[in-house]
């Protein structure tokens, strides 16, 4: 018996249905052309009171469905988007719905860190369960513990294996006694593993918080960077605060030159601006959320984009014919 009609038996899911909504087209397309399977169409309408209507083209019943949709800003509209659009699918009796969230909002809102706030993280867990989704993938969760946050299986996926292969292959030679940089303290544990799979020490930028406001000061650096090369890496850049302090505390401590290397392009109000003005030799991020071409006139010149497309479409994959997720990692 070949491998392809075993594989083809274990298929319960009929076949493999790809819907995108309206925040990372781009992306979509490039997952669809890796899967060399279609983008499925449906009419999408805005109303005049705000309210959005969605309407498939063709059934879904007893198929295997995969909702593409980020929701970086703007957060609530695509955010109920792809709410609508996984309710509209279950609806219609498709015999499973994994909603592909490259980008997850609401990340940082995962404890009560302070009295009478939310915890919005499950709140946006729950309603993705209640739309109906039976699974979920998404990139770099700003905190491990949003995946306790889903009753629901998923395939919880980091791009840093692709950024570290970036940099060994593209940048690394170009350094001069490199050393991994977190931002901050919370990213320390993942610093270290950039830093352990890159074979580079590792250094943490200390800063405190006095309020809500999204301005922190940043304070000392623990670890030694004179006359290094410095890479630092975050989950995501918002509005660029944390990083422009990094670059300085880094610079006043003896760097020289220094990269920087995220996942999620966030880029809230001028943070691009930014990140341009900063003595920084090269950026690298993915494209879990689109840079607007407004955002991207700026830095153009010193940033290299690389795509989760494969990554997505792999696991998507892998999904479908029930193998192995881990695999891909060794794991």
């Amino acid at each position: 018996m070949s491998t392809h009609s075993h594989i083809h038996e274990m298929k319960v899911y009929g076949e493999i249905k790809l819907y995108a909504g309206t925040g990372s087209p781009e992306l979509a397309e490039k997952i669809a052309s890796y899967l060399n399977t279609p983008i499925c169409k449906h009419e999408m309408i805005e109303f005049p009171n705000e309210n959005l209507f969605i309407k498939l083209n063709q059934s879904v019943r007893g198929q295997d469905v995969y909702v593409i949709q980020q929701t970086a800003s703007p957060v609530h509209r695509n955010l109920m988007e792809l709410l609508i659009t996984i309710q509209t699918l279950r609806l219609d009796s498709a015999a499973r719905i994994t909603a592909v969230v490259p980008y997850l909002a609401y990340g940082r809102s995962d404890k009560k860190d302070q009295p009478r706030v939310p915890i919005t993280g499950r709140l946006v867990a729950d309603m993705i369960e209640v739309a109906g989704a039976d699974r979920y993938m998404t990139l770099d969760p700003h905190a491990g513990q949003i995946q306790g946050f889903f009753s629901i299986p998923g395939d919880v996926l980091t791009a840093s294996h692709m950024i570290i292969g970036h940099i060994n292959t593209s940048i690394r030679s170009k350094m001069k006694n490199p050393v991994v940089v977190a931002t901050d303290l919370g990213f320390a544990k993942k610093a270290r593993n950039y830093a352990a799979d890159m074979d580079m020490p590792v250094a943490f930028v200390e800063k405190r918080r006095s309020d809500n406001d999204a301005k922190a000061e940043a304070l000392t650096l623990i670890g030694d960077v004179k006359d290094c090369d410095v890479l630092i890496v975050d989950d995501e850049v918002d509005t660029g605060g944390s990083i422009a302090q990094a670059v300085n505390v880094v610079k006043q401590n003896g760097a020289l030159d220094v990269y920087l290397a995220f996942v999620h392009p966030i880029l809230s109000r001028d943070a691009a601006e930014k990140l341009a003005s900063l003595p920084i030799k090269h950026i690298i991020t993915t494209d879990t959320v689109p840079i607007p071409e407004e955002k991207m006139k700026y830095l153009k010149d010193h940033i290299t984009i690389l795509s989760v497309a494969e990554l997505l479409g792999e696991v998507i994959r892998r999904a479908h014919e029930g193998r192995s997720v881990g695999e891909m990692f060794n794991e």
